[in-house]
């Protein structure tokens, strides 16, 4: 009778029990969900954004030896993580390459690049493959790089006789850097150049276009307020959108007047093919996508023009720029290019880019010049398709990714001495001797990494080779009023590409026999 009368409490004691069980296993598992990675607090509906800075890359970098090298920010609404190391790095772009393809809304693509019907800012997809197909087969292939060596090499003898010719006047070499690239690109895009006549005379509309590309660049780079606070958007605190849709208009005008002349020339007729903006105008004609039957339209067409002409000709030249400005302010390094130039080369003619396999030493000084000065210091956005697991951390569905390249090759745990420029780390016996600037190695990813890697990568490392080496082969160089090297000044200017704070005016030196600088 004690046993029947006590089962009620037995029963009750049981299921108490469960349900402690139950709940204490829901905290457990609770517990174990990962959390988001460290970051700084951050502010009420601003977020982080005060905390960015003029220059975001070096602000982030000095926030990632506080917080480690995966970090998170809240920027106003937005959910942002930022890589800092290489191994982080390699986690996001290779581990889970294909779920951070995508690019997130922002601005610059809405106001700049077409409404995202460019290549670098479109959505990952149909659209994109096929873009990017059409440039990688007949601008960026080994077939068309080498068919259209001849131009490159003819505009960078332009350049050297151009800067032979100032005489004892200074230059700024940044500027004719920029019409070189642009020019080389343009015979290429377009069938002609779009500055000067080839003499290598000045030719003010490059001023001009130089601007109008910075400012893109700068403009591109900006963390504009509504891009992070959608009811922001509007009222355009920051001045940004304005700006961007008033620089575009001079593009695209620019742009409009180069396609409606080469339609208005027949490029749908004989002479289609001969460059890509004829072979571009020929596909409107043709069905280019056979289960949609989608055709280029216009806008495609500028959009893809904008991307070539901004990314195919400022990040070559600034990327030069920093290579002889630090061959300046390391006078022995110089020597040292210029005497295996000397040797391969020798005094008689100019560089060649069947010369530069060869020249192994002018290669590492272009790696270490990527690595100090990556003509991308922030990878350009991308976000998350889906939540996912980094290193233990949770990443939401949504979040933007900024890949931190500057941080990463400057990671003093991986480089010795990283703030010097020492291009024999990249030779034999060096810590890094077989490092691949092409996106396999994260250590130094200049043109990034994965699906949405650079896709004109090969020519602009082809230019960046052919143009330095043709300077410091051709050059002795000296700064104004006897300056000394090491008062150079190197200061960062931020925005989508790494400029220079103050262009680089120097003394050209000729250093070949005086027949090399004619035609």
């Amino acid at each position: 009778m004690e046993m029947i009368n006590d089962s009620p409490l037995v029963v009750y004691t049981a299921i108490f029990s469960l349900l402690i069980y139950a709940i204490l296993k829901l905290l457990r598992r609770e517990n174990r969900r990962p959390s988001l990675p460290p970051g700084p607090k951050p502010w009420p509906i601003i977020g982080n954004l005060p905390h960015l800075g003029t220059k975001p890359h070096q602000t982030l970098a000095a926030m990632a030896k506080t917080y480690g090298p995966l970090m998170h920010l809240k920027l106003g609404f937005v959910d942002v993580v930022v890589a800092a190391s290489a191994s982080v790095a390699e986690q996001f772009l290779k581990k889970h390459d294909a779920n951070f393809s995508n690019r997130p809304p922002n601005s610059g693509a809405k106001h700049i690049a077409y409404n995202y019907q460019d290549l670098v800012f479109a959505p990952y997809g149909p659209r994109w493959r096929l873009l990017r197909k059409i440039c990688s087969v007949h601008l960026f292939s080994a077939k068309a790089l080498d068919d259209f060596q001849h131009v490159r090499q003819e505009e960078v003898g332009i350049l050297t006789r151009s800067i032979a010719s100032a005489g004892e006047n200074p230059i700024n070499l940044g500027q004719l850097l920029g019409v070189c690239t642009t020019n080389a690109l343009a015979r290429v895009m377009l069938g002609r150049r779009v500055f000067g006549d080839g003499s290598g005379g000045v030719d003010p509309q490059a001023d001009e276009f130089k601007s109008m590309v910075v400012e893109i660049m700068v403009l591109a780079g900006a963390f504009n307020l509504g891009d992070f606070i959608p009811a922001l958007d509007w009222f355009d605190l920051q001045g940004i959108t304005a700006k961007m849709k008033k620089v575009h208009a001079r593009f695209d005008a620019f742009l409009d007047a180069i396609l409606e002349e080469h339609k208005s020339n027949g490029s749908r007729g004989a002479k289609q093919h001969v460059d890509l903006l004829s072979m571009l105008i020929s596909l409107q004609d043709n069905n280019i996508d056979g289960e949609s039957g989608a055709k280029l339209t216009d806008t495609e067409i500028k959009a893809l023009l904008l991307n070539l002409f901004t990314a195919g000709t400022d990040t070559s030249s600034s990327t030069v720029e920093w290579a002889i400005a630090e061959l300046i302010r390391n006078p022995e390094v110089l020597v040292q290019a210029q005497q295996e130039l000397d040797r391969v080369v020798g005094p008689s003619r100019l560089v060649t880019e069947s010369d530069l396999p060869q020249l192994a030493f002018l290669q590492a000084v272009i790696k270490e010049t990527f690595r100090l000065h990556p003509s991308t210091p922030l990878s350009l956005p991308r976000m998350a398709s889906e939540g996912c697991e980094i290193n233990g951390y949770s990443i939401p569905k949504g979040s933007t990714l900024l890949v931190n390249v500057w941080s990463i090759a400057r990671d003093p745990s991986i480089w010795a001495d990283p703030l010097e420029f020492r291009p024999s780390r990249f030779l034999p016996g060096g810590e890094k001797p077989n490092v691949d600037v092409r996106g396999n190695d994260f250590e130094v990813i200049p043109f990034g990494a994965g699906r949405r890697i650079c896709a004109g990568m090969s020519l602009g490392l082809r230019m960046v080779q052919l143009l330095t080496a043709t300077l410091v082969h051709s050059f002795n160089w000296d700064l104004l009023n006897g300056m000394s090297p090491d008062k150079l000044d190197m200061e960062e200017a931020y925005g989508l590409t790494l400029q220079r704070a103050s262009p680089l005016i120097v003394h050209p030196k000729p250093r070949l026999a005086s027949s090399m600088y004619v035609k």
